[in-house]
């Protein structure tokens, strides 16, 4: 061997897709199904339209593979080349069995093992954290990262508190080894089940299975208490932002872009403000999509894709049900060539 070092893996993201249905819900649909209004929503909010999957059929699965098949397009790959398939979501197609082989088998990835990833909006981090391990250990070599939710199947459309907020979407990325050194850099992933209560879809687990009384409480639907959660987000959003700039010395002139979680553009224009980043730095597409869960970062990585360059220094942030919620650095790894 010699005395040589060998030389540490990192890894990075080297391609991007995204898919979200063509019909939506707007402010003026919403305004006909509850007591609401375009410039209350999007004084709160910054949402103007949300995607809804309306597929007769089709669910979070077609979403996936959708935006796997999109990425595909875009960096040509061989499905059976990928090892692994990460799918974040709440929404899977069915309790049992899991949302991911459905969409690996979808997109012929005849080679690769899949399995789902629950951590709601933070869903999409946590899925990366566990993905950029398995490629730094040297165990797998390409792995499928996809964020995808189907909200709209678990939000009540009478209730103006979570209506407003979610839509359908999916978007992913390809996680190899860097070939430049450039990637993932770090990351600050934090969880705490004392906030379960404040945004949850109470049935369908074990705690309360499906009956017709749960049915009848409309307790298959997503519910939050909107005061605790927006506090709690915009705290800990951006005290993760700053554990992850001060561990890595980061000031804010040297971010390129925040990509924070679509759910509410208060909390986005809330955290940049207490990291001091200028608001021209974060990336928002909340108005057309609005908050598609662990969808939200992978679908800003799609649509912003052409703004990146080799070596920008990116943060992601998230805050999510569980509660869940953390940062990660990032160093963009390539440049889009068309």
């Amino acid at each position: 061997m010699g005395s040589n070092e060998t030389k540490k893996i990192k890894a990075a993201i080297t391609a991007v897709g995204g898919f979200v249905p063509d019909d939506f819900i707007s402010n003026k649909d919403l305004e006909e199904m509850v007591d609401t209004n375009d410039e209350w929503i999007t004084a709160r909010t910054g949402i103007k339209k949300r995607r809804i999957l309306k597929t007769i059929n089709k669910a979070t699965s077609y979403l996936a593979s959708n935006a796997a098949l999109d990425l595909f397009k875009k960096k040509e790959t061989d499905p059976s080349s990928i090892d692994l398939v990460l799918l974040a979501t709440i929404t899977p197609d069915f309790q049992c069995a899991s949302t991911a082989p459905t969409v690996a088998s979808d997109i012929r990835a005849t080679n690769a093992y899949a399995y789902d990833i629950s951590a709601a909006c933070s869903g999409f981090l946590f899925a990366m954290s566990t993905a950029t391990s398995y490629i730094e250990s040297g165990r797998y070599k390409k792995i499928l990262v996809i964020g995808a939710d189907m909200m709209s199947s678990i939000v009540d459309y009478n209730d103006r508190s979570t209506s407003i907020l979610f839509g359908d979407g999916a978007g992913a990325v390809l996680v190899e080894p860097s070939k430049n050194n450039y990637g993932w850099e770090d990351e600050y992933l934090r969880s705490d089940g004392i906030g379960a209560e404040w945004l949850k879809v109470k049935s369908g687990g074990s705690m309360f299975p499906t009956n017709k009384e749960t049915v009848k409480n409309k307790w298959h639907f997503i519910t939050q208490d909107g005061k605790t959660v927006f506090k709690s987000a915009v705290s800990e959003m951006a005290n993760a932002t700053q554990q992850i700039m001060m561990r890595n010395n980061l000031n804010s002139d040297e971010i390129k872009y925040l990509l924070p979680h679509q759910a509410n553009k208060r909390i986005i224009d809330a955290t940049a403000e207490k990291i001091n980043l200028d608001k021209n730095k974060v990336l928002m597409n909340i108005e057309d999509y609005g908050n598609t869960t662990a969808a939200t970062i992978p679908l800003l990585m799609n649509d912003y894709e052409n703004k990146f360059k080799v070596g920008d220094k990116l943060i992601l942030a998230a805050f999510g049900a569980g509660l869940t919620w953390g940062a990660a650095y990032l160093t963009w790894a390539y440049n889009k060539t068309n």
